[in-house]
C-alpha cells in the first residue's frame, strides 16, 4: 500500500456526493451484531436436523470449529490481497480507496471499522455458496456445511469487533493488549505486514510477521 496522509479529525471523509450513497459508508457494529449473530445462531441450530438419531453429533462442535479456522485464513487473505491490492489504474485506486485504503487514511473514524452490509452480505453469499459446492456437493458432506458456515460467520463477528476494539477501547491486558498493539502497527509503522486483526497466526506462516 501507498504512503497515505493520516488524517485524524473528528468529520468523515466524504467518498460520495450523493448523501444518499454516502450513507451506507458507515455502520455502527452493534448493526453488525443485529445482522450476523441471528446467522451464525440459525446455521448452527440447524446443525442438528442433520443428527441422527443415537449417534453423537460430533461434525457439529468440529465444523463449527473448522469453519472459525477457515475465517481465520480468509480474513487474512481477503485483508492482504484484496484491501490491500496495489492497483494501478486511477479508477482501480479508487475503488480500493473506497474498499480500505479510507480506513487507512482516517483510522480512527467509528462508522467505517466494520465492513458495511452491501459489502458483508454479497460475500457471505460468495463464501455460503463455495462452502455449498465444495463441502455439500465435491466431498458429499452435507451435514458439515451448516456447523462450518456458522462458524465462519462467528469467526467473522469476532474479527469485526474486535477491529472496532483495537482503534477504540484500551484494551490493555494480555492478549487484547497485543492485538491491539499488533493493529496499531500495521496502521501507523507495516501496512504492508500485520495483515491479521484477530489472530497473527496467517502472518507468522506467510512472512509477513514482522522480525522485532
Amino acid at each position: 500500500m501507498e504512503s497515505i496522509n493520516i488524517n485524524h479529525s473528528d468529520e468523515p471523509i466524504r467518498l460520495f456526493k450523493s448523501d444518499f450513497l454516502e450513507f451506507f459508508t458507515h455502520i455502527s457494529p452493534v448493526v453488525v451484531v443485529i445482522i450476523w449473530l441471528p446467522v451464525a445462531v440459525y446455521f448452527f441450530i440447524r446443525s442438528f436436523s442433520f443428527v441422527q438419531q443415537g449417534v453423537f453429533p460430533y461434525f457439529i462442535p468440529l465444523g463449527f470449529l473448522a469453519g472459525i479456522f477457515i475465517w481465520t485464513f480468509s480474513e487474512y487473505m481477503l485483508h492482504r490481497f484484496l484491501f490491500h491490492h496495489a492497483a494501478k489504474s486511477e479508477k482501480a485506486k479508487r475503488v480500493f480507496f473506497l474498499f480500505h485504503g479510507v480506513h487507512h487514511a482516517q483510522p480512527q473514524c467509528k462508522t467505517r471499522l466494520v465492513m458495511p452490509p452491501v459489502v458483508s452480505i454479497p460475500m457471505a453469499l460468495i463464501f455460503y455458496g463455495l462452502f455449498t459446492l465444495i463441502i455439500r456437493q465435491l466431498i458429499g458432506a452435507p451435514a458439515w456445511v451448516s456447523p462450518m458456515f456458522s462458524g465462519f460467520i462467528a469467526g467473522y463477528l469476532t474479527y469485526d469487533l474486535t477491529h472496532y476494539a483495537t482503534h477504540h477501547f484500551s484494551m490493555r491486558w494480555g492478549v487484547f493488549k497485543f492485538l491491539k498493539r499488533y493493529h496499531m502497527q500495521h496502521h501507523y509503522k507495516t501496512p504492508n505486514q500485520r495483515f491479521g486483526v484477530s489472530s497473527p497466526l496467517w502472518d507468522k506462516v506467510f512472512g509477513t510477521y514482522p522480525v522485532e
